[in-house]
């Protein structure tokens, strides 16, 4: 149902290379035909204004809406784009039912094929999301509905009033936790879709000694394997049992390509290994 490689539209817009809609039409044409068909947005991108931008364009675009599927976010309140006096999260029925409509208006559709909850709330009441949700799935405005950067203990919550798909959570060679914090397990016992944002990690963002040792390593599976490091970061992603879907939030054409022929590689067991420990440091014990 969902592409393996998810474009991540958060830096589409005013966070990031601020698209034209021609430009954001020509973005979206360029991953339906290269097999990325799968958009993940949020209601705050843009400080509220993404939605709309990508909506605007896809109207226009002449894209069969069941070509593609569209996964949004609601829950967090900005001070940046809504008059909030301090940034916090809010998930009573009635705003979760709102913020659907209203990203539903923004983006242009009937539906989303998948809602997530943003960010867990110490607040939330899950009879109030399971009321919210059974109405939004009751009146096709959502497909499916899952959560973003919850805990296992926090999904179980969630699932004593309605069932939760997927998890959107940080995983990356340079951010491991999710592997041995139970969140991964959690994905395969529950059979629940597993996406991982920023997942080339910090690796082109910072000169630390993680990035060091893994600069050692990864010019010779370059060679070995005919692969870019950013291919070979997604690989070792996407080797993992729980078969994560990255969510890739470029916007050059090339490296967009670049991620979903990563999906081939098949990185033996002993280089990614090799990988885990110049990222970790030390060897698994």
């Amino acid at each position: 149902m969902y592409s393996r490689i998810i474009a991540g539209t958060m830096t589409w817009g005013s966070w990031g290379k601020q698209l034209s809609k021609k430009e954001m039409i020509a973005m979206m044409n360029h991953c339906i035909e290269n097999g990325i068909s799968t958009f993940d947005h949020a209601d705050i991108y843009g400080n509220y204004e993404n939605e709309s931008e990508f909506g605007n364009a896809f109207a226009e675009s002449g894209i069969d809406r069941e070509t593609l599927q569209l996964i949004s976010k609601c829950g967090i309140q900005m001070t940046t784009g809504r008059d909030n006096k301090v940034k916090h999260y809010q998930y009573d029925k009635a705003y979760i039912i709102w913020s659907v409509e209203q990203s539903l208006q923004k983006l242009r559709t009937d539906y989303l094929d998948l809602l997530l909850l943003h960010r867990p709330s110490p607040l939330i009441q899950p009879d109030e999301v399971a009321q919210a949700v059974q109405t939004l799935l009751r009146d096709g405005k959502i497909k499916q509905f899952g959560v973003s950067n919850f805990t296992p203990s926090q999904i179980a919550l969630i699932e004593t009033s309605v069932p939760v798909t997927a998890n959107q959570v940080e995983f990356s060679l340079t951010h491991v936790d999710c592997m041995y914090d139970g969140t991964f397990d959690d994905c395969l016992i529950e059979k629940r879709m597993a996406m991982a944002w920023s997942p080339l990690g910090s690796y082109f963002r910072e000169n630390d000694e993680k990035k060091s040792r893994l600069a050692k390593i990864l010019p010779k599976l370059e060679e070995k394997y005919g692969a870019t490091t950013d291919q070979l970061l997604l690989a070792w992603l996407l080797k993992h049992p729980a078969k994560v879907h990255p969510v890739v939030g470029t916007t050059n054409r090339e490296r967009l390509l670049k991620a979903n022929k990563a999906i081939a590689l098949n990185l033996e067991l002993e280089d990614w290994f090799i990988l885990l420990e110049a990222s970790q440091g030390y060897r698994v014990p």
